[in-house]
């Protein structure tokens, strides 16, 4: 397997710093068993979830640079719109950034990559959030 010791600095995208599809793949993996354990993310997705896996690794591969996957299968990617049937608190947008978060953890990406990757999802994590707060306390 190829060195994951890379940095943004060589590549011209994200997508192609990290180690391209394997890596995204793996991701997509690691990330959706602590999304389907989450208490507050858990409800908002469907028992089988591997359509959505694959849905996640066609954006994921369009969103950090990779080829337009997504984008040939299903058109513009639309997600504020397609994700507005579903009740996203600002909570909710942390937890999904934090499981997020553990998966590239567990992933031999480095944590400047990590954590680059990260902010470019939390824009559209909170661009998402249609619903006010869950906690009374906000």
């Amino acid at each position: 397997m190829p060195s994951r010791r890379r940095n943004l600095s060589n590549y011209a995208t994200i997508y192609e710093a990290i180690g391209g599809a394997d890596t995204i793949r793996e991701i997509v993996t690691r990330f959706y068993p602590k999304v389907q354990a989450h208490p507050l993310l858990a409800p908002l997705f469907p028992e089988d979830i591997h359509p959505v896996m694959e849905k996640q690794y066609l954006f994921l591969t369009q969103f950090l640079g990779g080829p337009p996957l997504y984008s040939d299968e299903y058109g513009h990617p639309m997600m504020r719109a397609r994700h507005l049937p579903f009740p996203i608190t600002p909570e909710r947008a942390e937890a999904w950034l934090a499981c997020m978060a553990e998966a590239l953890s567990e992933t031999s990406i480095t944590e400047p990559l990590q954590k680059l990757t990260i902010e470019r999802l939390s824009g559209p994590a909170h661009h998402f959030i249609n619903t006010e707060s869950d906690s009374p306390h906000q």
